[in-house]
């Protein structure tokens, strides 16, 4: 009996030291950023610090179909409708749809889109590089539209600091994970390291000029970022496409990988783009931003745009919709198909 009560002490004692440990390692477990969360590194060492603008809410309102001047067909780069604001700022409504709403620019996507009561000239078709090639494929092979509306997709809220946490025992990986960096980084002639199956970290080229968070020479990157160029025969995929839409005029955007803006800048997908059916060169564009200095154009913790990256975007595409230039782009984007 004796025995059984030390036992029961000592199974005691050792989860009480555990959630002890767990408690004073739990502000590790929360995680600003998709690259800090999958990689298990803290927020200290990757989180940005330098301010963000502010958007008013009232701009990331999704327009009705019927009141849309431009309809947005998009991923997570657009699932937030920070990028919209700027066009919305400058008085066009705005309607966003997420790939996985539409299921794909079908067979059948004109006449679907004239029944939904969408009367604007553009539709904005926005892709990250890292899918591009599957997504093209998959919307080739669309017979038929399945329209999914999201429920509640029109919240207007915005926020810099969105935080997700995770459970005691993520708060201690995560502080024996910055401990190996920290003593994997500190090596000479480091220039990467994979912390998870899903991330990697690389030494950044003056990376204190580009980013703000505590190891600005080390960045963050998804291990799926497609290191090689597109082919060819992606951009022939988008003139098919943007035969099935009849009077209405493309805009093809195309997000690079973090790490192509970063690492790997020479791709030349964005200039055939841009030749074939002047869609907006959003490479060349990131890489002048880095140019001029912008720090955080994506913070070091997230594959995503800052919310400068995010309007630098905005400006991008609405020079390529305004009034002055919808002329030049209806006449390009037909003679392209």
């Amino acid at each position: 009996m004796r025995y059984a009560k030390l036992f029961s002490l000592l199974i005691i004692s050792v989860i009480g030291l555990y959630g002890a440990v767990g408690l004073y390692f739990l502000p590790l477990a929360g995680f600003e950023g998709d690259l800090t969360r999958i990689g298990m590194l803290p927020e200290k060492m990757f989180g940005w610090t330098k301010p963000q603008p502010a958007i008013d809410p009232k701009l990331l309102r999704s327009a009705s179909w019927q009141e849309a001047d431009v309809l947005v067909v998009g991923d997570s780069f657009s699932g937030e409708k920070i990028w919209q604001s700027a066009l919305v700022k400058r008085g066009l409504k705005v309607r966003t749809e997420g790939w996985n709403n539409i299921r794909g620019l079908c067979k059948d996507f004109q006449p679907w889109l004239n029944a939904q009561g969408y009367k604007g000239k553009f539709v904005v078709f926005e892709l990250v590089e890292r899918n591009i090639e599957s997504a093209l494929n998959k919307n080739l092979a669309c017979e038929r539209t399945e329209y999914h509306p999201s429920v509640g997709d029109n919240k207007a809220s915005f926020s810099n600091h969105k935080v997700s946490f995770g459970r005691m025992s993520i708060g201690i990986q995560t502080q024996l994970k910055a401990m190996q960096y920290s003593q994997i980084s500190g090596q000479i002639n480091f220039t990467e390291w994979q912390p998870t199956s899903g991330t990697r970290v690389h030494r950044i080229d003056q990376g204190c000029q580009k980013f703000s968070h505590a190891q600005c020479q080390d960045a963050l990157f998804y291990s799926s970022d497609r290191v090689t160029d597109l082919p060819d025969s992606t951009v022939d995929s988008i003139a098919t496409l943007n035969s099935r839409l009849g009077d209405i005029t493309p805009l093809w955007v195309f997000m690079p990988d973090k790490s192509t803006i970063y690492l790997h800048p020479d791709k030349q997908f964005w200039n055939k783009a841009e030749q074939r059916f002047n869609a907006p060169n959003v490479l060349r564009t990131m890489r002048e931003a880095l140019d001029r200095g912008v720090v955080d154009l994506y913070p070091a913790n997230n594959s995503h745009l800052s919310t400068t990256g995010y309007l630098l975007l905005g400006d991008l595409i609405y020079q390529h919709i305004s009034p002055a230039h919808s002329t030049t782009r209806q006449k390009n984007a037909k003679i392209s198909n």
